[in-house]
């Protein structure tokens, strides 16, 4: 997964070292369990990589564990095998939680690859590797797959694909261990709400069950492959004289339709994997958000139920705007979440409001005066409101679905593209009010960076990442659930281009600060901060 452009042309001989993530373990109360100072520049080794999210709550009930795929990857060849649910000694198919975990390892010369792991063809992990030091490296990945009961409690072909390329130069062979562990509910722990099915969107022709009252779609949307869609937010139009090309420019939105109508509108997560903006010196330790977990795209599609409960097929879509005419680049697998009425064989109703904007955005380039920077400007924006009722064994649901997106952006670059930056701030606001509850979800994903190649090939990056969402659930206009995520993470990383690996001097501080506060956080409040230099962890410290 590479950048074409000026800079990253630079290394394409190069096999760049990389990061690892582990799981987030208890934190240091002192704040800085680094004995000794970091070295003047990265070694051949570096401290193990952390993310500084929450680990994955688990319950204190009797547990189960199932190993779910175990292989190397070489090749695009992917792994086959078979899943067998745990005996009813974890609570058969009544679990209070399952967590998914990934523990890999690499060692040599290796590119970030792209993964995923399906069940039964649904799509319950998503994900991407590091790049391996000389010396090898190994980390793990933890993810909440308790929303997939309904597939996890049957039998289920398993497949798992992390693309690959092994030979004279790239030697780095992917070693995964993939395991669930399933915890068993009681009274203390009961089990959650989840969907009584899940289909995966094999094809765009779709029948689902006559009784659905509630009907979300998840996307793990994502813009990689090495080309221009994996940087699509630095995109030009054609008449700038820069090396990624769109027509509409940086414009990106993930949509959903519905027997061709527009049904679902969001603003894509610009994720940045472990080879990133031409440093990879900026991931050792702490990866950007999401990188390793890629979250799903989701849509509320219960307006829709209605017209989907005929019982005949129909056409579920989805497509990324702004992606060139026969590019490629995006991958967007998708799964339906269904929940049923066991009282209703049939639940009728209709689609009673349907609102949509025109998408409205555009680019303005500013050409560079001599000796000077280009500046690309973009704003962008759209707004869907859809609603309908059903007719359920327990009353008549009304669902009403609002949604906005946003996005700004500053592109600036120099000729040859020696120097290159972007500002950029996304914002994806959402509104769903079912019956008398109404939940809303800000969410606002910002990008600040600037990468130069200067004297000597030294090239630098300097570049700080936020990922935010408040959610709060209203009950007769009063707040009766809230949330509030903050992810940031700041890099600056220097090192010498063109190059033997010994001969880079690369230096590198970076910093990680998550915090959660609400509902969605164990005691109502996390907050962690992990920083370093030079690949040594300097600080880890919670603040609640």
């Amino acid at each position: 997964m590479r950048r074409r452009h000026r800079i990253t042309g630079l290394l394409g001989a190069i096999a760049l070292t990389a990061v690892t993530l582990a799981a987030a373990g208890p934190a240091s109360a002192a704040g800085t369990p680094a004995a000794d100072p970091p070295p003047a520049e990265f070694g051949t080794d570096w401290h193990d990589p952390l993310t500084a999210a929450p680990p994955v709550a688990r319950p204190t009930t009797r547990s189960c564990r199932v190993t779910l795929a175990e292989a190397q990857f070489r090749d695009f060849t992917p792994y086959r095998g078979s899943y067998t649910p745990p005996t009813a000694a974890c609570g058969a198919d009544s679990w209070a939680k399952v967590v998914l975990r990934l523990d890999g390892k690499v060692k040599g010369r290796q590119y970030d690859r792209l993964g995923h792991l399906s069940l039964g063809g649904v799509e319950i992990l998503r994900t991407s590797t590091p790049q391996p030091s000389p010396d090898g490296i190994a980390w793990s990945v933890e993810k909440d797959v308790t929303r997939y009961r309904d597939t996890l409690a049957r039998p289920q072909p398993v497949e798992m694909l992390i693309g690959n390329v092994v030979n004279d130069t790239y030697t780095g062979v992917i070693d995964v261990k993939v395991t669930l562990t399933f915890y068993a509910a009681d009274g203390r722990n009961p089990a959650p709400d989840t969907p009584d099915r899940v289909l995966p969107l094999t094809s765009p022709a779709v029948t689902t069950p006559r009784n659905t009252e509630r009907l979300l779609a998840e996307v793990y949307a994502t813009g990689s492959g090495g080309g221009c869609e994996e940087y699509w937010y630095m995109t030009t139009p054609d008449a700038a004289p820069y090396s990624c090309k769109a027509a509409d420019g940086p414009y990106r939105e993930v949509r959903v339709s519905v027997d061709g109508q527009l049904a679902g509108i969001a603003a894509p997560f610009p994720t940045v994997w472990t080879g990133g903006w031409s440093n990879p010196f900026l991931w050792y330790v702490t990866p950007g958000p999401r990188a390793f977990d890629v979250q799903p795209v989701r849509y509320d599609l219960t307006p829709y139920a209605a017209l989907l409960n005929d019982g005949r097929p129909h056409r579920i879509e989805v497509s990324v705007a702004g992606v060139p005419a026969g590019q490629t680049g995006w991958s967007t697998p998708t799964n339906l979440l269904l929940w049923q009425d066991e009282a209703r064989e049939v639940v009728t109703g209709a689609l009673t409001r349907y609102e949509r904007s025109d998408p409205a955005g555009h680019s303005r380039w500013t050409p560079a005066a001599p000796g000077g920077q280009h500046r690309l400007d973009t704003e962008d924006g759209h707004r869907l409101t859809v609603a309908g009722h059903l007719n359920t064994s327990h009353g008549r649901v009304a669902t009403t679905v609002t949604r906005a997106v946003r996005g700004t952006s500053v592109h600036r670059w120099t000729d040859g593209e020696n120097q290159d930056a972007l500002t950029a701030t996304w914002t994806d606001e959402e509104s769903v009010t079912r019956g008398p509850a109404t939940t809303r979800t800000d969410r606002t994903y910002t990008m600040d960076g600037e990468t130069t190649l200067g004297d000597g090939d030294r090239l630098r990056t300097v570049l700080s990442l936020g990922d935010r969402a408040d959610t709060v659930t209203l009950r007769g206009g009063k707040a009766v659930d809230s949330s509030r995520l903050d992810d940031r993470y700041t890099g600056d990383a220097t090192y010498t281009a063109n190059v033997p690996r010994d001969q880079r001097h690369a230096v590198a501080t970076t910093s990680a600060r998550y915090r959660l506060y609400g509902s969605a956080a164990p005691g109502g409040c996390y907050d962690r901060t992990v920083a370093t230099a030079q690949g040594t962890l300097t600080v880890d410290r919670r603040h609640c």
